[in-house]
């Protein structure tokens, strides 16, 4: 793809809602990439955050929070048929902003299912109702409540969720490849899980490491991150989610079930940034990550899940297990000796990031012939400098994910409520791939077992490696 390369004409609107570091990050790659003019754009977003880059630009920007109240008096004006809303906030319920766009006829992207302020964290909540399962079952449930269907919204489509899906689908076909397993290229969902169960995938970790570094060391009281702050706190103080894996023998001593919904997955009754587990990436290695929450946990699973007589005859785990870069570690332990009270003080580090830093995202699935097999981004903070402003290595993977998740949408306008999952996920890479650095895909026989009772006996499970309570850090 030519750098300047249009890949679609857009007549209509764009209202981009948050303008934090994705929504900053992504305007640039929208004006490359879709043939539309600056003023055909408006940003509505609660801070002035990115001002000067959106009126050097040419585009509307107004400062505005939406509120459960104001939301459809703000955004009904700016929204009509043909039109698209582009999600990029927090605390914005995407529900609601579904429904105002299908009235309208207007296209819809979001990057995460985003509830209004108290959904995450509201203590008067069970933790099966403040978790992204709930938020997904609310989210599909549109798909009944409107049979007519509706303009295509496409959700959770950043880098993960998102990419990550289309990451695991690419990587199913590589492990059949070098396995020689004989198989047509999947059609359809069935297919699709059918592969993984053929190939005897148990666990799909999506395992990320970032290596970046600011110039500008921590402060105590402050929560320093390089993508959005408010977005990283919400999900890391929601219950840990994990899809569930048929092939599982012990349920979690703090897990609990769904009592609704597709039941592919599970909580735990504790933050996901107070859950650690233990993971590997190619360049980092075995590492300890944070389980945190993320849709593409229960999409995924529910997915690949093949069923018997109402039951899952085959699913795998699925989960996240993030390390964020350094300082963010610090801010998240700082944050939990508070018993989670958060940091006065943010700083989203992006122009004093120093050179070399590397965020290795991607998916390790585990449990085949070949043992784990990863495949993803490398995107290091010098390349996402210059292939594009305003952005970092983390932004980037994201913002790649919302450019062709957009123009997607506008190639298949008509979907309605669409996951990662059911998107053409050659399509996806081939319009992301320019952005996301080097793409891996390397095969390793790191186990959870590995080195565990060097130094003292562990309480672990023999029987199969790939068991949940193996990988998890206590």
């Amino acid at each position: 793809m030519a750098r300047d390369q249009k890949l679609i004409s857009f007549s209509g609107r764009m209202v981009i809602v948050g303008f934090g570091s994705i929504g900053q990050g992504v305007l640039p790659l929208l004006l490359r990439h879709i043939a539309m003019k600056p003023e055909q754009i408006v940003i509505v977003t609660a801070h002035d955050m990115g001002r000067r880059q959106a009126e050097a630009a040419g585009i509307k920007f107004i400062k505005k929070a939406l509120t459960r109240e104001n939301y459809r008096k703000v955004l009904e004006p700016m929204l009509g048929k043909g039109d698209f809303l582009m999600n990029v906030s927090v605390n914005v319920a995407s529900i609601d902003l579904i429904e105002l766009c299908r009235e309208k006829g207007a296209l819809y992207l979001d990057t995460c299912i985003e509830p209004w302020p108290g959904g995450y964290t509201d203590p008067k909540l069970s933790p099966s109702a403040r978790s992204n399962y709930k938020l997904r079952e609310d989210a599909l449930a549109l798909r009944s409540k409107y049979r007519t269907g509706g303009p295509t919204a496409v959700v959770t489509h950043g880098a993960n969720p998102g990419l990550v899906s289309h990451f695991v689908k690419e990587a199913l076909i590589q492990i059949a490849k070098a396995v020689k397993h004989n198989a047509d290229k999947p059609k359809s969902r069935s297919e699709w899980a059918e592969l993984a169960r053929n190939l005897g995938v148990k666990v799909i970790h999506i395992a990320e490491r970032d290596t970046q570094v600011s110039t500008v060391p921590k402060k105590i009281g402050e929560f320093v991150n390089t993508w959005s702050i408010e977005g990283f706190i919400s999900e890391g103080l929601q219950p840990a989610e994990l899809g569930w894996g048929s092939h599982e023998i012990e349920f979690p001593p703090d897990g609990g079930m769904h009592d609704f919904g597709c039941g592919a997955a599970i909580y735990l009754t504790r933050p996901g940034a107070g859950t650690r587990m233990r993971s590997w990436t190619p360049l980092e290695g075995p590492y300890h990550g944070f389980l945190v929450t993320h849709g593409e946990s229960i999409s995924i699973a529910d997915y690949l899940t093949l069923a018997a007589n109402g039951r899952p005859a085959y699913r795998p785990t699925v989960h996240y297990v993030y390390h964020p870069c350094d300082d963010a570690v610090l801010s998240l332990h700082e944050m939990a000796g508070k018993n989670w009270h958060v940091q006065k003080y943010h700083r989203l580090i992006m122009d004093e990031i120093a050179p070399g830093g590397i965020d290795e995202l991607g998916v390790l699935l585990m449990g085949h012939e070949r043992g784990a097999y990863w495949y993803g981004s490398r995107l290091s903070i010098d390349e996402a400098r210059r292939v594009v402003p305003y952005n970092n290595a983390t932004s980037l993977q994201v913002t790649a994910a919302c450019l062709a998740g957009a123009i997607w949408a506008m190639e298949n306008p008509e979907t309605f409520v669409t996951e990662p999952d059911e998107m053409d996920y050659e399509r996806i890479l081939e319009i992301a791939k320019p952005y996301l650095g080097e793409m891996v895909g390397e095969f390793s026989d790191w186990t959870p077992l590995r080195d565990r009772h060097r130094l003292f006996q562990e309480d672990v499970d023999t029987r199969d490696p790939w068991l949940f309570k193996n990988f998890r850090v206590f």
